[in-house]
């Protein structure tokens, strides 16, 4: 069992580019599971992620806070071969028109194909069915789980593509503990944030909060961010542990539109919340849980003008719910045997008007709708050969109000040859729900569609060398994407149809390598071809990352090149880029440590566009100092 934890822990540390001493790492599983036992309260988990016979990676607190970042998504495209995200400017990703935040994992995303969630909870607007990619800020976040291929077998819709898990803060030390953070940087940006924890004896609290503000790098890209995040949690027993969580965020973004269609008086105005309660239970023969969850949503929206048209005379308004709960257990019921069992409920919906701008009582294209889930599944492992072979397989039965019953298999192994290697073989299906906006909104709707599904096979690889100081991985993978949502022309009028279909295929390669205990290297290449119109999916994504920390100081140099990649061009054109970005900080060391930090992006000052018409930054600067307590 100790060879077992231990090779999970160095393949999730050298994955993510952490090379501390694994002995050192081994200390902090077990006291980490006794704390567990007696007093920590923790998310709650549907599996193990080692479990799991797809590519799993790990990016950690560390890595996170080190990046400077404030927002998930930046820090996640850096870590995760065959993850991409779109960004329309320097600050800020927006809602509705021209929003960038679009998450595409081996060219799957477009549409909310990939799920989010925040400590198990999906987290997606219930009418248009889409992530809000500025709610995933980077305070107070312990680790990011990204599952890169279908996870609908453990969490239904939305999951088609991966799913990406934030897991938040534990406070693991007795009293009273923190961080405080300023930075300031290019386009009159600045970012505070603060998060503190407190536990003594079964209680334990954490705090946090964040805002961000930008001028932006273009005319009328104003954006504004306020997060706070509120967690309480209690350990009954050794055996029996609660804890409800709340999260906040307050978001007001302005569009100028693109270089070809400029706009006027484009901004949305967002208010998101997620709330949740979980009891979990932890025995020797069984682990589980029961979440119930809610997240909610107000978004207001001026949908602009082009220069010199007259303004419109309305403003665009929804609200809208996803909530639900999940029952799970895992039992061990013989030597090497893990199964797990769980039911999942979801209601999910919400109300769309418009109201105009001089008299509000004067409401026009009002809509109500909701929809209801439910599901079951089965996952079981079987260990063989001492753990030298592990068989993985599962099925998923769940049941909407708007489609009717939707069946997903999984099956999968994973044979360690030795304690340095693995090798995984996975098929699994994914689906996603359609929204409410494809089933009843505006002229192309359609009550009847199916969900979208996708079948992925998969192969990959990963080998420890010279004493678990070099690692290296390799993956390759098929996709078949069926049944897509598509908007086509019926007897003259454009309706949905589940007319499209797609095919993937590709490869990752990645290497870490910790040359010295202060100096480490890692590099991932990943390889899509797609046979559809695929937009911001590069066809080559090439992240290389040297860190160096002389004593007191740290500095990070980071390469990432994009090739290939369509970016919405008119002419059907493809982008091509390089980026350089440094990271530097000095810790003095006292009783209150500070770290004084400075990161320059884009140091060549490349001019590029992810999105077309929306030009990105050349070279800017963030400087600022931390404070720990």
């Amino acid at each position: 069992m100790a060879n077992k934890c231990l090779l999970a822990v160095a393949s999730a540390s050298l994955l993510t580019g952490s090379f501390d001493a694994l002995a050192s790492e081994e200390g902090a599983i077990r006291r980490d599971t006794v704390n567990l036992r007696e007093l920590i309260v923790t998310a709650p988990l549907k599996t193990d992620p080692d479990l799991i016979p797809l590519n799993v990676t790990q990016v950690t607190a560390k890595e996170i806070e080190k990046s400077g970042e404030s927002s998930l998504l930046p820090v996640l495209v850096s870590k995760v071969p065959g993850l991409f995200v779109t960004e329309r400017g320097f600050a800020g990703y927006g809602v509705s028109g021209g929003s960038a935040g679009t998450v595409n994992i081996r060219g799957v995303g477009q549409g909310n194909k990939v799920l989010f969630m925040i400590d198990g909870q999906p987290q997606w607007a219930g009418v248009f069915g889409h992530s809000l990619a500025d709610t995933y800020v980077a305070n107070g976040v312990e680790k990011v789980e990204v599952v890169k291929g279908p996870s609908s077998l453990l969490y239904g819709s939305n999951a088609m593509g991966g799913s990406v898990n934030i897991v938040t803060q534990v406070q693991k030390k007795d009293g009273i503990t923190g961080r405080a953070r300023a930075l300031f940087g290019s386009y009159y940006t600045q970012k505070f944030a603060v998060s503190s924890g407190y536990r003594k004896g079964k209680f334990s609290a954490t705090l946090s909060g964040q805002v961000d503000r930008s001028n932006g790098n273009r005319e009328r890209s104003e954006f504004w961010l306020a997060n706070e995040f509120l967690q309480l949690k209690y350990a009954a027993s050794n055996n029996w542990s609660l804890a409800g969580m709340l999260n906040m965020t307050q978001t007001k973004a302005n569009n100028p539109g693109t270089l070809q269609d400029p706009l006027e008086n484009m901004w949305t105005d967002v208010v998101r919340g997620t709330g949740g309660l979980y009891i979990k239970n932890e025995y020797e023969k069984a682990d589980g849980g029961i979440q119930g969850y809610i997240n909610w949503g107000r978004n207001i929206v001026d949908d602009g003008n082009t220069p010199g048209q007259t303004p419109r005379d309305y403003l665009f308004h929804s609200t809208d719910y996803n909530m639900g709960f999940t029952a799970y257990e895992t039992m061990y019921l013989w030597e090497a045997n893990t199964l797990s069992a769980g039911i999942d409920f979801q209601h999910w919906g919400g109300h769309i008007w418009n109201t105009n701008k001089e008299d509000e009582s004067i409401i026009t294209s009002e809509a109500t709708h909701h929809v209801n889930e439910v599901a079951g599944y089965l996952m079981m492992q079987q260990g063989f050969f001492n753990d030298v072979l592990n068989v993985n397989g599962g099925v998923r039965l769940q049941h909407g109000s708007t489609y009717g019953n939707v069946w997903v298999p999984q099956a999968g192994l994973i044979i360690k040859p030795g304690r340095d290697s693995q090798f995984k073989a996975s098929f699994s299906k994914g689906f996603r729900s359609p929204n409410i906006r494809e089933l009843y909104l505006y002229p192309p709707a359609n009550p009847d569609l199916k969900p979208e599904y996708m079948l992925n096979y998969e192969i990959s690889y990963r080998q420890h060398l010279l004493d678990y100081r070099l690692m290296l991985g390799a993956a390759i993978f098929y996709i078949d994407g069926k049944n897509m949502i598509q908007t086509v022309r019926v007897d003259g009028r454009p309706h949905n149809e589940n007319t499209g279909k797609f095919h993937n295929k590709g490869f990752e390669i990645e290497a870490a390598y910790s040359v010295l205990p202060n100096l480490s290297a890692s590099a991932s290449w990943s390889y899509l071809h797609t046979d559809s119109d695929n937009l911001y999916s590069p066809k080559n994504k090439l992240n290389a990352e040297i860190s160096y920390s002389p004593g007191p100081f740290s500095f990070t140099l980071e390469e990432m090149s994009i090739w290939s990649m369509k970016n919405g061009n008119p002419d059907g054109s493809t982008v091509s880029y390089s980026l350089l970005n440094l990271r530097a900080a000095y810790t003095l060391a006292a009783k209150v440590p500070v770290t004084f930090s400075v990161k320059v992006d884009n140091i060549t000052d490349k001019r590029y566009q992810i999105i077309y018409g929306c030009p990105m930054p050349g070279a800017t600067i963030m400087g600022g100092v931390e404070f720990q307590f």
